[in-house]
């Protein structure tokens, strides 16, 4: 493929570079839920019946907005879910474009009673086999895993050398304590980040139990992973936090010093 040649001008002086043309591919995305014990936490904020939401109401919503604005971006994605327990079960296997059919999907899902260590294994394999399929259909194949157990670090099985999918995380925690052990759990999945991912995969997290520490990890999600840069130089979403101009600055202080008596 022909390459784009861009010229510039730098302090007079013309050069040029050169730019490969690419085509960004529709995403075949698996929202994978953890539906262990922990996802029944209690968060901060209230809902509309103005008790505390739970976790798994909050992902749920999150996801719902996600997968609007996904399609709202490009309305060729397709989306499939699973849920995590002891180990990942399909939740939707038949991935689709159509939000009525991935919302539904969403709506009778419900966290597990009881606690357990998970295995990732599963999951990854599942991935594997169907980003073999979207290949052939000139897709790419990602990954979004949400996982919410404080104390418990996940586990897997996979060959170092099989990257066939890109893997992104957001992992909802309580606050450390002598009960639990989050950097742990954190260090376990950011390894796994690393470990099977195709492209640049992000990894998010929060024990703060507020709904923007949900919302705000999934629209930075809504990013390709084609054209992602390094997690590391992200600086978005940016403080809104409104700058004093430097003039209103000085104003203010000369007015001070002239009421000093």
């Amino acid at each position: 493929m022909e390459e784009d040649r861009v010229g510039a001008v730098t302090g007079g002086v013309a050069s040029r570079y050169a730019l490969k043309q690419g085509r960004i591919k529709n995403e075949d995305i698996l929202i994978c839920i953890d539906v262990d014990a922990e996802s029944m936490a209690e968060m901060k904020t209230t809902g509309t019946n103005g008790r505390p939401l739970i976790r798994m109401e909050c992902v749920k919503q999150a996801v719902i907005l996600f997968i609007h604005n996904k399609l709202s971006i490009n309305p060729d994605h397709r989306f499939a879910f699973a849920t995590l327990s002891k180990s990942a079960a399909w939740l939707k296997k038949d991935f689709t474009s159509n939000a009525e059919s991935a919302v539904a999907s969403l709506r009778g899902l419900s966290p597990n009673k009881t606690s357990s260590r998970a295995d990732l294994t599963l999951l990854f394999r599942a991935a594997a086999q169907e980003a073999k399929i979207s290949r052939a259909q000139n897709r790419i194949f990602r990954v979004i895993l949400i996982y919410c157990r404080s104390s418990m670090r996940p586990t897997h099985g996979w060959p170092l050398n099989q990257k066939l999918f890109t893997l992104d995380v957001m992992y909802l925690h309580d606050k450390p304590s002598p009960d639990n052990c989050p950097q742990d759990v954190y260090d376990s999945l950011v390894d796994a980040v690393e470990h099977v991912s195709e492209y640049e995969g992000y990894i998010f997290e929060s024990g703060q139990g507020l709904a923007r520490s949900v919302f705000k990890p999934m629209s930075m999600l809504l990013s390709h992973p084609q054209q992602r840069c390094a997690q590391d130089d992200l600086d978005i979403p940016r403080s809104l936090a409104k700058k004093v101009p430097v003039t209103e600055a000085t104003n203010a202080v000369d007015h001070h010093n002239g009421n000093n008596i």
